[in-house]
This record gives structure tokens, C-alpha cells and sequence, in this order.
């Protein structure tokens, strides 16, 4: 070892100093991607950027990696996510029943419980796996736009209107007195058959809850809804295979659970949505949101 460090130039302690860093370097290295392939087993598509946030947020500054860092480790042990999609149609607005204006084209809500969206997606399992047979359940939501917070859900075999009320009821179940939510909720949706139902709309008016619906098919006219229904489906329960709807349903009883509880968000300050939920007034946004800056320019 002299006869080496001498040939290179270097001293033995340097060499020593080399060997303890390179080793204090890989070490982090295989911590980093212990804990990326625990989050995974949580959340299987959740994407780098939060990962660094839950890292360096777990572990404190004195023990967190740098952005840069994290981001080589992400693509060095190739743990990147890929995605791929399966559709099936969960929106049918070819119905007799009223519908209501959009209530939510200039509002930009300050506290919870004063907008809700809700929206149905679709999640596949298999009937018979090896004939390559699967079929479709589906998938309620309930979200406090202020918050991102999941307040109702349910999963249903059919489109009918019962799980859709069944998510509604849950997030009702989380106030106490629902008579605060008179005339301060407004709860939008799209113009689904489920959602315009005498059934439902019955149920927010008995209430006090203000009805608003998208007027157009544009994704972007429950743009928070939908968000969430691509963070469940292509993130929480990415790659996973189901073979019943009891399963679909213990999965996604424990994604909910994580996205609420542990997953931050760009858009609430890297907070979670529960942490969120405790906070009143303008969140700060990690990113621009075109939509509320116009909404401020036109309001001043």
C-alpha cells in the first residue's frame, strides 16, 4: 500500500480519507434506496421530487441528501416510474335530470369545507386471469380543494348512484355539525348521471350545500378531481394487480391512507393534506397556477 500511494503521489492518510468517504458515499447510497423502495411499497409511482421532500423531512438537514444527489441515486438503481394506462368510460351526462351552473370559475378557496369536488374513476381487476378476462370496479372521490385532503370514498362494482352517496356520506360524517356547511359549501362535479340524480342533489340541498357542475367535458373544469384520481390510479396503485374488489378495496383504504397522512404536496408548501386541512388563508405553491393569477389580476 505505501508502494502504491507513493507511485500516485498520495499519502496514506489521504488514501485512508478516500476509502472512508467513497464508503460513507455508498452507504448513503444503499440507505437512500431503502428507504425509496419503502415508500414505494406504500406508493408505488409516487415520483422523485416528493420522495426527496418525505427523505430530507424525515431526516432532518443534518442527515439529508441533496436534490441533485437524490436525483442520481433515483436514476442510477433505475428507480424511475413508468406509466401506462387503461381507460373505460365512468361520465355519462346523457340525462333528464337538472344541472347546475359552475359556481367555481373565480374561486379560490381559503379554508376547508368550502369547496368540495368529486368525481368516479375506474380501476381494472381480473375475472379470469388466465384467459386474460378482467372487468371494471369503481372508484369515488371526495376532495377538499382547499386542502387536497380525501374527505369520502367508496368503491363500487356498478356506476350507480349508491357509491357515489356512500363517499358523500363519509365526508359528511367528518363534521360535526353539518349545519355549519349551509350556505359557506359548494360542492362541484361533473355533470355525471350520478351526481345530477334527484338522489344526490336532494342530499346536498337538504343541506345547504351550494351545486356547482363542469358545463363542458374539459378535464380542466374539475381540474383538482382529477389530479387526485391520477395520483390514486397511476401513482398510489401503480403496477398493482387485483383479483377481487375486496382487494381493490383494502389497496385503496391504505393509499388514501398515505396520501392524507404522509405524501406531501407541491401545491400545499410540500405539506400533507391533513396538515393542510389545519391552515387557514393562501397556501404557498411550489409551482404558478395560471388560474388563480388570473383570478387575482381580474380582481384587482
Amino acid at each position: 500500500m505505501t508502494s502504491l500511494c507513493g507511485l500516485l503521489g498520495k499519502s496514506k492518510q489521504a488514501y485512508y480519507k478516500h476509502v472512508d468517504t467513497l464508503m460513507s458515499r455508498l452507504a448513503e447510497e444503499a440507505f437512500c434506496v431503502e428507504y425509496i423502495r419503502e415508500i414505494r411499497g406504500k406508493d408505488p409511482g409516487i415520483g422523485g421530487g416528493k420522495l426527496w421532500e418525505m427523505y430530507n423531512k424525515k431526516f432532518g438537514k443534518d442527515h439529508g441528501v441533496g436534490y441533485n444527489h437524490f436525483y442520481d441515486i433515483v436514476e442510477k438503481y433505475n428507480l424511475k416510474v413508468r406509466k401506462k394506462n387503461r381507460r373505460a368510460r365512468t361520465t355519462n351526462s346523457d340525462h333528464a335530470y337538472p344541472t347546475y351552473p359552475d359556481l367555481t370559475r373565480r374561486l379560490i378557496p381559503e379554508s376547508s369545507n368550502q369547496l368540495w369536488v368529486s368525481d368516479i374513476t375506474y380501476i381494472p381487476f381480473w375475472t379470469v386471469p388466465e384467459k386474460g378476462l378482467y372487468d371494471f370496479c369503481y372508484l369515488s372521490l371526495v376532495t377538499d380543494c382547499y386542502s387536497k385532503e380525501i374527505v369520502g370514498y367508496s368503491v363500487g362494482a356498478t356506476l350507480e348512484t349508491l357509491y357515489p352517496m356512500e363517499a358523500l356520506e363519509m365526508a359528511l360524517r367528518r363534521i360535526k355539525d353539518v349545519k355549519v356547511l349551509k350556505d359557506s359549501l359548494i360542492h362541484h362535479s361533473d355533470r355525471g348521471v350520478q351526481y345530477a340524480s334527484y338522489e344526490y342533489t336532494g342530499r346536498l340541498k337538504s343541506l345547504g350545500i351550494k351545486i356547482s357542475m363542469t358545463e363542458t367535458g374539459d378535464p380542466k373544469d374539475n381540474a383538482v378531481a382529477e389530479r387526485v384520481n391520477n395520483t390514486i390510479k397511476n401513482e398510489l396503485l401503480k403496477d398493482m394487480e387485483f383479483f377481487s374488489i375486496h382487494g381493490v378495496k383494502a389497496a385503496v383504504e391504505a393509499a388514501i391512507d398515505f396520501y392524507n397522512n404522509e405524501r406531501p404536496h407541491m401545491s400545499l408548501d410540500g405539506m400533507t393534506p391533513t396538515e393542510a386541512g389545519k391552515q387557514v388563508g393562501e397556501i404557498k405553491k411550489r409551482w404558478i397556477s395560471y388560474r388563480e393569477k388570473a383570478i387575482k389580476e381580474v380582481a384587482t
